[in-house]
């Protein structure tokens, strides 16, 4: 039975000698994998730019109930980015929340559309920003534990329930920047160090990983670290 449903490209891997395997989150069934068959060949019907990671699709797919891999029949680009692909900040900010919504959004396997579309204006938000982009992944990353269900009062929160597994210290303005992210979208204007980035997204991966078990080791956590510093 075909669906037509939005979606996020979350990542793909090669299958075969032309194919890949896309995990995607969806509208309308949450996480879901979809096989594209002779995408890699040169003249391929649907270009491999299109599974690229964050791309916002619009799709209509066969579902068929329990099957772990579905096929995609129709597909086109729903909102094509001016800038993620193209500007190394947004582009390495991308690849990092790709990886780690991989992790978080796993178990999501029911249609949340509340959830995906604070996902994709969220997105095409960061897109848009011509400045003051650089926060922009810790935000997220606050905002969307609220649609998880452990989204913290404050900095003081954050810290006490981390505190029997690793200490973490800020001293009294790094609690009020912590605190603006939390209540401000897109991380607004908040000017933050390297070093206070780097503290606050090692303060919310741990906080993310007491909440959701998926969370394991973030392969492009070292090179968002060098972009931003």
């Amino acid at each position: 039975m075909l669906h037509k449903t939005k979606a996020i490209v979350l990542n793909h891997i090669k299958y075969g000698e032309t194919s890949i395997i896309v995990n995607m989150y969806t509208e309308a069934f949450g996480i879901q994998s979809y096989i594209e068959n002779g995408v890699r060949k040169a003249k391929a019907r649907n270009k491999i730019a299109l599974f690229q990671p964050l791309t916002l699709l619009d799709l209509v797919v066969y579902k068929k109930s329990n099957a772990s891999l579905n096929r995609i029949s129709e597909i086109k680009c729903n909102q094509p980015y001016q800038q993620i692909p193209y500007e190394i900040i947004k582009s390495t900010i991308g690849i990092f929340l790709a990886e780690v919504l991989s992790s978080i959004l796993r178990e999501e396997e029911e249609s949340n559309p509340r959830l995906f579309s604070f996902l994709e204006s969220s997105l095409i938000s960061f897109d848009q920003q011509q400045s003051a982009y650089q926060n922009f992944h810790l935000s997220l990353l606050l905002q969307l534990s609220s649609y998880l269900g452990f989204y913290p009062s404050g900095a003081e929160e954050v810290l006490e329930e981390l505190r029997p597994f690793q200490t973490f210290r800020l001293d009294a303005l790094q609690e009020k920047k912590f605190n603006q992210l939390l209540t401000e979208d897109n991380g607004g204007e908040l000017k933050l160090t390297g070093e206070e980035r780097s503290l606050f997204l090692k303060i919310i991966l741990n906080f993310y990983q007491l909440h959701s078990h998926s969370i394991k080791e973030v392969k492009s956590l070292k090179v968002l670290r060098e972009v931003l510093h």
